[in-house]
């Protein structure tokens, strides 16, 4: 059933869709971890074994999808740190492709989040990325 979810994920312009039961109970079109957090603060609470659908799964995005309570993940763009963290946590994963780490978009370095959330255990990394894209948002009001 996902695998056909899936693949209408890929051709959308979402960035996240996250399922209970066979039914989209969350889907955004932001960038980054931002679609995730909004989903944990928002929705997650009421919610268990969801099925994420997400871009691109980084070590930060499978350390949220713990939080989540995240039962499945698919995406076509996953990082061998993403698969540690999902096999350490229980939750089975489907990633078409699989590269040792998420790079920053000029592809020189290690993208920035895949960094932090190295040694972290899953609520440990959301306080901290929760926190700072807190202060991010409160500088763009000032």
């Amino acid at each position: 059933m996902y695998k056909r979810f899936f693949n209408e994920f890929l051709t959308s312009n979402n960035t996240l869709q996250v399922y209970e039961g066979g039914k989209l109970i969350f889907a955004s079109h932001k960038d980054r971890l931002l679609p995730l957090v909004e989903y944990i603060e928002r929705f997650a609470s009421n919610h268990r074994m969801v099925v994420i659908l997400d871009k691109i799964m980084g070590r930060a995005a499978a350390l949220l999808c713990v939080k989540a309570s995240c039962q499945e993940v698919y995406s076509p763009l996953g990082s061998q740190l993403a698969v540690e963290a999902l096999d350490e946590y229980g939750i089975e994963h489907h990633l078409t492709r699989i590269v040792p780490y998420i790079q920053k978009p000029s592809r020189e370095d290690m993208c920035p989040m895949e960094a932090l959330s190295i040694g972290k255990e899953p609520e440990e990394f959301y306080q901290l990325i929760r926190d700072s894209f807190g202060k991010a948002t409160a500088a763009k009001v000032r």
